[in-house]
């Protein structure tokens, strides 16, 4: 499906443009982006090879079992079925970690991790648990300590103080956060009524 709205995007980009004659622009831009792409990426790497790489050593140096025992109050009100299962929240402990840190990209693939284990112990067979919507949310709307992946891209685009987005960004992140929760539990219901 996703593969033919970018389909219908680009042809009704190149339309367009040779409607209004803006063709070569709409040449210079996809160059351009195409250029920039690559650089935003490149900047990203380091720190996405960074935390992967600490993550990788708190795992394997037990930490992941410690921050789920200093998470295990949230994790027993957030997952009541899975707050012994150590197999599944230790990837979960450290997705919220690597989200709490503002490294995003680093917590995806803990975040990938976490819903292949949730998946594995799941009484549904074709749709996702309550414990893996939950967890989808939290990770949606995560709360950032140090949103670190938005400071880097607006220190790349010349910001004079790129952590200034903290407070702004502490205050959408709560609210989105308790709002999404909110929805799910009473979604919840909903969906044990039928």
């Amino acid at each position: 499906m996703i593969s033919y709205v970018w389909l219908s995007l680009i042809v009704f980009s190149f339309i367009a443009a040779i409607i209004n004659g803006t063709f070569y622009e709409l040449s210079a831009s996809i160059i351009s982006s195409g250029t920039d792409a690559v650089q935003l990426c490149i900047k990203l790497l380091g720190m996405l090879c960074l935390w992967s790489g600490l993550m990788n050593i708190a795992e394997k140096s037990g930490l992941t079992n410690l921050i789920s025992k200093l998470f295990s109050p949230l994790f027993s009100l957030l997952f009541p079925r899975l707050k012994n299962n150590k197999h599944i929240m230790g990837p979960v402990s450290m997705n919220i970690t690597a989200n709490l840190l503002g490294l995003g990209n680093a917590a995806t693939p803990l975040g990938i991790e976490a819903m292949k284990r949730m998946k594995e112990v799941s009484p549904l067979d074709r749709t996702a648990s309550n414990e893996m919507i939950r967890f989808v949310v939290l990770n949606t709307a995560a709360i950032h300590i140090f949103p670190t992946t938005v400071a880097v891209l607006r220190q790349s685009y010349g910001s004079a103080n790129p952590f200034d987005i903290v407070i702004p960004a502490w205050i959408s992140s709560m609210v989105t956060l308790s709002c999404g929760l909110l929805m799910t539990r009473l979604l919840e219901r909903e969906r044990w009524k039928r």
